[in-house]
């Protein structure tokens, strides 16, 4: 099992933290009380500073009950942490909903998944191998 470093800079954050042991994903947990408004973008603190394993990065996902329930979404998703960055956890909460919907303190408003990285050695070609697919793209397949 690897090991996340987390530095608290707000005393009232709450570390992350898996719901359930099978979980993939860690609740994060908001340190501000915010009104998003129906349409309106926000950025929602954490109080958290991570520092990643090597080769690792965190994504930053929506939580299922929030988008089915009250149609609030990370509006990146999912966002990107760099195993370098070393600032404040934020999350980008964006509401679809009919109504403002009321963040509060110790909300969880997002899901967190560490995945390891893999690097590549970037290579220019003067041709692509062909595939049984080659450039059939969106809807390709049909519906049925």
């Amino acid at each position: 099992m690897m090991e996340l470093k987390i530095k608290r800079i707000n005393q009232e954050a709450k570390l992350p933290q898996y719901a359930h042991e099978s979980d993939s994903g860690m609740d994060l947990f908001s340190v501000e009380e915010k009104i998003i408004e129906v349409g309106q973008t926000v950025l929602i603190k954490t109080g958290i500073i991570l520092e990643l394993p090597a080769n690792t990065e965190a994504q930053i996902r929506p939580r299922s009950g929030l988008a089915l329930k009250n149609s609030i979404t990370v509006l990146n998703s999912p966002g990107t942490i760099d195993e370098g960055y070393r600032g404040e956890i934020g999350v980008i909460l964006i509401n679809h909903g009919k109504v403002p919907f009321k963040v509060e303190k110790e909300m969880k408003i997002a899901q967190m998944v560490i995945n390891s990285v893999l690097k590549v050695l970037v290579k220019e070609i003067g041709e692509v191998t062909l595939s049984d697919r080659n450039s059939d793209g969106f809807g390709s397949t049909g519906l049925k």
